[in-house]
């Protein structure tokens, strides 16, 4: 069925209300070249496909610059007609507060019980069996990126785990050029550590840290060797003085820098500039270590404005997003999984091939954020950046960390 015939039904789903033309203020933060790319798509579907009009609300500084804004302009009164929010715990207020729509007729209808993979995506966005967000991706943090140029350069092969990219660092170092890529916001750094602690402590202690918050655990030598790691990585990323995570990843594709810890929405820059999996720069899950997907990603949700033009108009954005076309669309151009498996996805390259077949084996956890509060999250995003830009001891933050853990919820 063409996306164009599906549509005409969507409007079943709003009852008795006809969903006329409207202006729709949709706010993200995916600015840089890939992002912008992949978030065309959606608009690109909105204006061809309904009357409704895609109004750009992007906000530069990623998630915690953004994230702030959003929900002022909610709680303020001036919601945007839809917002992006990462999967998991960060829209709890707002929902135990009214202020977003419940969009279960719509995932009823659609069916989104039956498409959505991994169920907990779908689980994420309900609430007392309520659905308040449609989840569009899956994006996962396991993954090192390495720059195939840069290994030539240096005379030394592609590793194909950790332990090798530490082991060929000098003679990265030698041939000038930075061994990791890290950019100097705090998720950056935060993130890394969380790929690390999968990949080299394990799941079952990454598990008993972050789901049962066992502050023990983190106290454990499994934890211990994370933090040593991480030490290890503050010092291979000295001598790249960038921001922002996009101009890390630009760093990989330029081969001045070795690798970089990153979830997979950069892939999105690698073909924004051409380059193709497997030849010009190669991915490694699970930092080669453990190969694993963490299930988190982005999806939408839709703040109650009262005007039953602009929930008509919402409902049927909310379909579009999860129709079949416009998932292929956009998490081809993202770098991310679609979260229905019923698409065509021949056209993918090496990379994201790799990242369905964890999925297909279940060789899946579920992210950070459907474990943690926003304040366990800031607390570890503090810590994990003030440890990347210090001499703070391996001892020290592997304590301050236990006490976050033994404090969180």
């Amino acid at each position: 069925m063409k996306l164009t015939t599906k549509l005409l039904g969507l409007t079943a789903l709003v009852g008795a209300t006809q969903a006329q033309a409207v202006e729709m203020e949709v706010m993200h933060w995916w600015t840089s070249g890939g992002e912008a790319a992949a978030v065309a798509k959606f608009a690109e579907a909105l204006n061809n496909n309904t009357e409704h009009t895609w109004v750009d609300g992007a906000i530069a500084g990623g998630g915690d610059v953004a994230r702030p804004v959003m929900v002022s302009r909610i709680i303020g009164g001036d919601p945007p007609a839809a917002f992006q929010f990462n999967h998991g715990r960060q829209a709890e207020e707002l929902i135990e507060a009214g202020l977003l729509l419940d969009l279960t007729d719509v995932a009823e209808a659609e069916g989104w019980e039956d498409i959505v993979n991994p169920p907990s995506l779908l689980d994420a966005c309900t609430v007392d069996g309520r659905v308040y967000c449609a989840p569009v991706n899956i994006h996962s943090w396991q993954w090192l990126w390495l720059s195939n140029d840069a290994y030539e350069q240096a005379g030394v092969e592609v590793p194909t785990n950790w332990e090798e990219f530490v082991a060929a660092a000098p003679a990265l170092r030698e041939a000038g050029i930075t061994p990791l890529a890290m950019g100097g916001q705090s998720w950056q750094q935060s993130g890394a550590f969380g790929v690390m602690a999968i990949a080299l402590a394990g799941e079952e202690a990454w598990l008993a840290v972050n789901q049962d918050k066992d502050a023990e655990v983190a106290r454990g030598e499994d934890y211990t060797r994370v933090f040593q790691a991480f030490a290890d990585a503050r010092d291979l990323a000295d001598g790249l003085d960038v921001q922002d995570w996009n101009q890390a990843t630009n760093a990989v594709i330029e081969g001045t820098a070795g690798g970089q810890i990153m979830g997979d929405w950069a892939q999105g820059e690698f073909a924004v500039a051409g380059m193709t999996a497997g030849e010009d720069y190669t991915c490694l899950p699970g930092l080669g270590n453990t190969a694993v997907l963490s299930t988190g990603g982005d999806a939408f949700y839709f703040p109650v404005t009262g005007d039953p033009e602009i929930e008509a108009a919402q409902k049927e954005l909310a379909a579009l997003l999860l129709s079949p076309e416009v998932q292929v669309a956009f998490n081809s151009a993202k770098g991310s999984l679609p979260i229905r498996g019923d698409v065509d996805l021949t056209t993918v390259n090496d990379c994201t091939t790799r990242g369905l077949e964890l999925l297909a084996g279940d060789n899946v956890l579920p992210d950070g954020n459907l474990l943690l509060t926003q304040d366990t999250i800031t607390q570890t995003n503090d810590l994990m950046t003030e440890f990347f830009n210090s001499d703070m001891s391996v001892e020290d933050v592997q304590e301050q960390y236990a006490q976050i853990i033994e404090n969180a919820n």
